[in-house]
C-alpha cells in the first residue's frame, strides 16, 4: 500500500516561492474586493459575493481567510488603528481635540459604510479587532475625561454617548446616501454644540442640505432594503 504523502508542513520542505506569491496576490485580491464590497455595501455582503469580486474560488477564499470575522479583521484593523485617539490627546487644547475626534471618525463613517459597521457592532470572535477597539476605548475615556477637567465639555456626557453619536450618525449616513451626503455634518455639527457648556467656541455649523436633495433621500429611504445593512 502506497503510504499517504506527507505534508509539507511536516515534512521540512517550505512551500516553492512561486506558490507563496500566488497565495499572496489571491489574499492581496481578496482584501480589495472585501474593502470595495463593505464600503459600498457595508458588512452584510456574504463572503460568497466577495470571493465573486475577487474572481478567486470560495475554496481559496476560505484558505485565506477561515471565517468572516477573520476577513473583517484584515480589512478593518488599520482603520481601527486609524481611529485611534492618539492625535487627539496630543492636542494642547482638550475641547478642540475631543471636537477633532467626533469629526474625524465620523468622516470615516461617511467614507465607509463597512467602516460605520464596525463602529457600531461588536465581534467577539475577532479578537485582535476587539483589542484594537479596547485600546481606543480607553484614549476616549481620557479624551472625556480631559475635555470635562477643562470645563468644555458637559459633565453629564459619558463614553455611552460616543457610541449613540456613532449609532446616529450611521443612520444618517444610510438613509441620505448620495441623495444628500454632506447631512450627518450638519447632525455632527448640532450635536458638538450639545456637548459644550454655556459658553464654550464650538465648530461652525455646516450648511442645512437643500429641501429637494432631503426630499432626495426621503425618497430613497422609502424605497425597500434601504437604510439596511
Amino acid at each position: 500500500m502506497t503510504p499517504p504523502a506527507v505534508p509539507a508542513e511536516t515534512s521540512g520542505r517550505q512551500p516553492e516561492p512561486g506558490l507563496r506569491a500566488d497565495a499572496e496576490r489571491n489574499r492581496e485580491r481578496i482584501l480589495a474586493a472585501a474593502r470595495r464590497l463593505y464600503a459600498a455595501e457595508g458588512l452584510g455582503v456574504s463572503m460568497a459575493a466577495v470571493a465573486r469580486e475577487a474572481d478567486v474560488g470560495k475554496a481559496t477564499l476560505s484558505r485565506r481567510f477561515a471565517t468572516r470575522e477573520d476577513l473583517i479583521t484584515a480589512v478593518f484593523a488599520d482603520r481601527m488603528d486609524a481611529y485611534a485617539v492618539t492625535e487627539a490627546l496630543a492636542d494642547p487644547d482638550p475641547w478642540h481635540g475631543f471636537t477633532r475626534y467626533i469629526e474625524a471618525i465620523c468622516a470615516m463613517q461617511a467614507a465607509d459604510r463597512g467602516f460605520a459597521d464596525v463602529l457600531t457592532m461588536t465581534f467577539p470572535a475577532a479578537k485582535a479587532l476587539e483589542e484594537r477597539r479596547a485600546a481606543s476605548y480607553h484614549g476616549v475615556v481620557e479624551l472625556i475625561t480631559r475635555a470635562q477637567a477643562a470645563r468644555h465639555l458637559r459633565e453629564d456626557f459619558t463614553h455611552q454617548d460616543i457610541v449613540i453619536l456613532l449609532m446616529a450618525n450611521a443612520g444618517v449616513i444610510a438613509a441620505t446616501g448620495d441623495a444628500a451626503p454632506d447631512s450627518w455634518r450638519r447632525l455632527v455639527g448640532h450635536l458638538l454644540r450639545a456637548f459644550a457648556t454655556p459658553g464654550t467656541d464650538v465648530p461652525p455649523l455646516s450648511p442645512a442640505p437643500a429641501s429637494t436633495a432631503l426630499y432626495r433621500a426621503m425618497i430613497r429611504l422609502g424605497r425597500p432594503g434601504v437604510g439596511t445593512s
